[in-house]
């Protein structure tokens, strides 16, 4: 039984179903980002159950079929942003239409009438936050972050990071690094 799982979107969501799926006695053939595959069908009893675990900890089931679209959607723009290491050779509109056998356009606007915003206005958001993690975490440079995210310049990735954070770049590095050594120093 094909289950999907909104919210699933990093290997600790993974953890975290895997441990629900183990304390309520069920078996999975195999967990990934947004779906699991249970060895058995389960009454609905045990899905409410399930579901209701999976709340408590900001997942839950996804039973409509655009939903589950949607679902699919972000666990492609997921995976493209967050765990592949090199960048698309091929327009990402394609890519998503090869991968989950639609239109373009029917994934754009399902995606746009569930979660209210565009799939590409979802993908800078997503990008950001990455930026943001490789930012604070990792030590390199903006230039190296705008080529690993595919950004045509860091003049471009600087601006699309100002209108979704409403800071620059390097206000936001500073706020990180004085909080750090603000840290540091109360310890």
């Amino acid at each position: 039984m094909i289950l999907h799982v909104k919210n699933m979107i990093c290997k600790r969501c993974k953890i975290v179903v895997s441990k629900i799926i183990a304390d309520l006695g069920l078996q999975a053939e195999y967990i990934k980002l947004g779906e699991i595959l249970l060895k058995e069908k389960l009454k609905q009893d045990k899905l409410n159950t399930l579901n209701t675990a999976l709340k408590e900890t900001g997942l839950e089931l996804v039973n409509d079929r655009e939903g589950n679209l949607v679902q699919k959607i972000k666990t492609v723009i997921f995976e493209m942003i967050h765990f592949c290491e090199e960048p698309l050779l091929i327009k990402f509109s394609c890519y998503l239409s090869s991968r989950l056998n639609y239109s373009y356009t029917y994934l754009a606007n399902t995606f746009k009438k569930i979660n209210g915003i565009s799939i590409e206005q979802f993908i800078i958001i997503e990008k950001i936050k990455k930026v943001k993690g490789m930012l604070i975490a990792e030590g390199i440079t903006l230039s190296e972050i705008a080529y690993r995210m595919n950004y045509s310049s860091t003049s471009h990735l600087s601006a699309q990071f100002k209108k979704v954070t409403g800071l620059r770049v390097t206000d936001f590095k500073l706020m990180h690094t004085n909080t750090y050594m603000n840290r540091l120093t109360v310890e």
